[in-house]
């Protein structure tokens, strides 16, 4: 019997996913990813009715110094963190890798949205799940030796009630346990405060034109985002949208017209199918936020940096977001979006 690290939440998703293991006959051992935030009495009831080990892992230290860290200097540099996307290779996945290694286990499991595949020439392939709750957009900086020993049940999983059904049927305590819709790290969604209590004081300053004409003021740089068009409180001729954030003069630019590019450059580029930056310039479609949609591009890979282009635009891809590539259902990698030249 193969052995597999789980990790367990106490939510649905993932007890459901520890029951699917061990219908397939896997031995699976839990992991609760502990951050100083509490849950970790829900883990326990779901690892007790499932019959399975758990461990407790303590890695507040490392979320706050690298995790934590990341989120507050990413506001005050005027980007819109995403920080599930550096957790999960950088804490959870690594956490779930050093405790499978520990104990002899060959695979890694969550309750993520995602499949894994494998080419002709046996790599792992991070791909989209069936459900449109699709998670692979969080996953795509996860490493090939890591994908390679990843198992995700429920991406062939038809949709979220799906897994409701499942655990009710049977008798999986978190069945109708609410889904977290918040950052683990602030689950009253408050990411203001959050930063506040945290040391992260941005002023207030000013709204302004495309012309650098003065409109108004505004709250603070962490409480807009490229795109944002609601609670702006500006009176205007139209609906005005935010389209860029200045940390150095402490502005906001506000337009009239829904922003929307058709050349962006993405950093720290990762690959988790590096196949296909190997040969120059390749099409894919991209998403450059986890709620939107795919739109077709051309990627001219430069190292560590790409340059995309959007034959047809792309909506408000915020700095700071991920642009994530794709080859129908199969992630090729992402990066993030750097700031737009001025």
């Amino acid at each position: 019997m193969e052995k597999v690290v789980l990790g367990l939440s106490g939510g649905v998703d993932s007890a459901v996913t520890a029951a699917l293991l061990q219908a397939d006959g896997y031995e699976v051992h839990g992991l609760f990813l502990d951050l100083g935030h509490g849950g970790g009495q829900d883990a326990e009831t779901a690892a007790a009715r499932l019959g399975i080990p758990l461990y407790h892992a303590q890695v507040q230290a490392d979320f706050e110094r690298t995790i934590c860290a990341y989120f507050k200097e990413s506001y005050r540099a005027g980007r819109t963190p995403i920080p599930c996307v550096l957790c999960n290779p950088l804490i959870k996945f690594r956490a779930l890798a050093e405790y499978a290694d520990e104990i002899g286990a060959k695979y890694l499991a969550t309750g993520h949205y995602a499949r894994i595949s494998h080419d002709s020439a046996g790599r792992a392939l991070l791909r989209r799940a069936v459900s449109a709750k699709d998670q692979s957009y969080m996953l795509h900086r996860l490493p090939r030796e890591f994908l390679s020993r990843c198992i995700f049940p429920l991406g062939e999983a038809e949709n979220k009630q799906a897994v409701r059904t499942y655990a009710e049927q049977s008798a999986i305590p978190a069945a109708q346990k609410k889904d977290s819709m918040d950052l683990c790290f602030i689950p009253d969604g408050d990411w203001c405060g959050w930063l506040e209590r945290n040391g992260v004081q941005l002023p207030e300053g000013n709204f302004v034109d495309e012309s650098g004409n003065i409109l108004g003021r505004h709250r603070g740089l962490h409480r807009y985002t490229v795109g944002q068009r609601k609670g702006l409180g500006i009176s205007a001729a139209g609906r005005l949208f935010v389209t860029g954030l200045r940390p150095e003069p402490n502005e906001i630019v506000l337009s009239l017209t829904d922003p929307r590019c058709y050349e962006l450059t993405a950093e720290q580029m990762h690959y988790c199918a590096p196949e296909y930056a190997a040969n120059g310039p390749f099409p894919c479609s991209v998403r450059v936020r986890f709620s939107q949609r795919a739109d077709p591009a051309v990627v001219h890979p430069a190292g560590d940096t790409v340059r995309i282009t959007f034959p047809d635009g792309v909506r408000a891809p915020a700095p700071g977001q991920a642009a994530v590539l794709y080859d129908g259902d199969i992630v090729i990698g992402g990066g993030f979006i750097c700031p737009a030249r001025t």
